[in-house]
């Protein structure tokens, strides 16, 4: 329940700020499958940033357009962020894997959350944002999204964040 957790993560400042800096993202548990949300996710940020996108699944060997990697270790580089789509039970491996690959923020997406591992990675150096989209985060930040997360279908000429 929302009401018994004490983990708090970065605010909405700190959150703009982790998107700004970033230049790469690893989506683990990506997923072929259009159907699925790392795959929306994907395609948003494909589609609508100018990160470097890498798509982790051990069971795909593409995944829109892109070579799907066994794991972190197997990436050219490391990701600035590491995106989850795995369950809150998978999240302690999934932390260990992040350390082990030198990268330094780990983002749990919407609806998924382990409040120890939150402070296991934490205590282990790691940036941690869970229980949040990145897609609904970054689309917000740049003017696509009214704040409860709804596209407000708004053409508009205000310059927006980059």
């Amino acid at each position: 329940m929302k009401s018994q957790r004490t983990w708090v993560g970065p605010d909405a400042k700190q959150r703009l700020a982790i998107l700004r800096a970033a230049k790469s993202i690893a989506i683990v548990g990506a997923s072929p499958n259009p159907a699925r949300s790392s795959y929306f996710v994907g395609t948003y940020l494909q589609q609508s940033s100018d990160y470097r996108l890498y798509f982790v699944n051990p069971n795909a060997t593409e995944i829109l357009g892109q070579p799907a990697y066994a794991s972190l270790a197997d990436l050219p580089e490391v990701p600035d962020i590491v995106v989850v789509f795995r369950r809150g039970s998978d999240i302690p491996q999934v932390i260990d894997e992040v350390v082990a690959a030198g990268a330094k923020t780990i983002w749990v997406q919407l609806g998924i959350w382990n409040e120890q591992a939150a402070y296991s990675g934490e205590e282990q150096g790691l940036t941690v944002v869970m229980d949040r989209c990145i897609k609904v985060e970054h689309a917000r930040f740049h003017g696509g999204l009214h704040l409860l997360g709804f596209d407000t279908g708004q053409i508009t000429s205000r310059k927006t964040i980059r």
